[in-house]
Parts: structure tokens; sequence; C-alpha cells
């Protein structure tokens, strides 16, 4: 896992104006946060980006993980493929949902629509909270035959417990540039 920032401002609003307000500037300054974060533990053979469900795309107009992976994926002399994994069906806002919910939510969300040919792949997503989105794409990749999945995000909410451990967005308190 590979997860920079703590989701907390001011970068919680600077993604907020990026995947809800149509700020693909925002997402610029995001995604050279990112980059200005120092490098992954272990480079992985391929990034996926999450993938949007097709509705959602249409309305939104750009896939946010998509977004950020493009410029990481540049940086760092690494392949991207955003045909690996496919939203199987839409999913309902994770915003209001607990842990639980979540991980319901998102089962048998995603599929692999085209295996790839690298056998150890990243997961990119912009912001982790439980973990769900990626824990059931990592599920399928794995099931798919991919030999090594890792999960990156550009940041991750505190875990409870740390919620005011940082007013400023920065690694998180406990686990560094990466867990």
């Amino acid at each position: 896992m590979w997860v920079p920032f703590v989701y907390a401002w001011p970068l919680d609003a600077l993604e907020s104006r990026f995947k809800f307000s149509g700020s693909l500037a925002a997402g610029r300054v995001l995604a050279t946060c990112w980059l200005s974060s120092g490098v992954p533990p272990v480079m992985p053979d391929l990034l996926v980006p999450v993938p949007l469900h097709a509705g959602r795309l249409r309305k939104r107009g750009y896939n946010q993980a998509l977004e950020l992976t493009r410029p990481l994926a540049r940086h760092l002399g690494l392949p991207l493929a955003h045909d690996v994994l496919t939203r199987a069906r839409p999913t309902g806002a994770q915003t209001e949902l607990d842990a639980a919910a979540r991980a319901t939510n998102v089962h048998a969300a995603f599929a692999v629509k085209r295996m790839p040919a690298q056998k150890h792949v990243a997961i990119v997503d912009d912001v982790m909270t439980t973990g769900a989105t990626l824990a059931e794409c990592a599920r399928v990749l794995l099931a798919a035959g991919v030999a090594r999945v890792d999960v990156w995000a550009l940041a991750r909410t505190p875990l409870p417990g740390q919620r005011n451990a940082s007013k400023v967005a920065g690694p998180l308190p406990s686990q560094g540039r990466h867990a």
C-alpha cells in the first residue's frame, strides 16, 4: 500500500473541487503534490486506475483516478492500462456509508475486462477511506490470475482516533509515506 497523504485541509478542498466541481486544474495540483511525495516502496509493472461506471463517467466527464494516474505513470516510467478493470454495475455513493455498507456496496461491482500481461499491478485511486473499493478491485484481479496487487491512493481519511491528528494534509502520523 502506498498512500502518501492524510485526507485533510487543504488537500480535501482541492479533491472536492477536482472530483465534484469539474476542476481539472485542482487535479493537476493534486497530481503534482503526489509526484513530490517520493516514490513507492516497491514498483509494480503496471498501473491500473479504479474505473468509474459508464453512467458516472458520462456525468462527470472524466475519471479522477485515471487523471491522477497519468502523471504518476509518466513520472515513474510505468505503463498505465485503463481497460483492465471495468465497473460491472453502478454503485451508490460511498460517502455516507460505514465500512460494512461500503464493502457490500462494491461487492461484485468490478470485473476484469482484459487480463494484463504484467503480473504485478498497482490499483490507483484518489482517496481511500475503508479500502473497500481497492480491496474489491484487488480481489477480482487476483482471482483472474494476477500474481501481486498493490494499492495506491493519493490520500487516506484519518483512522478513528486520528481524526484530530492533523489539520493540514501530510503523511499519516503512524504510517509515514507508505504503509
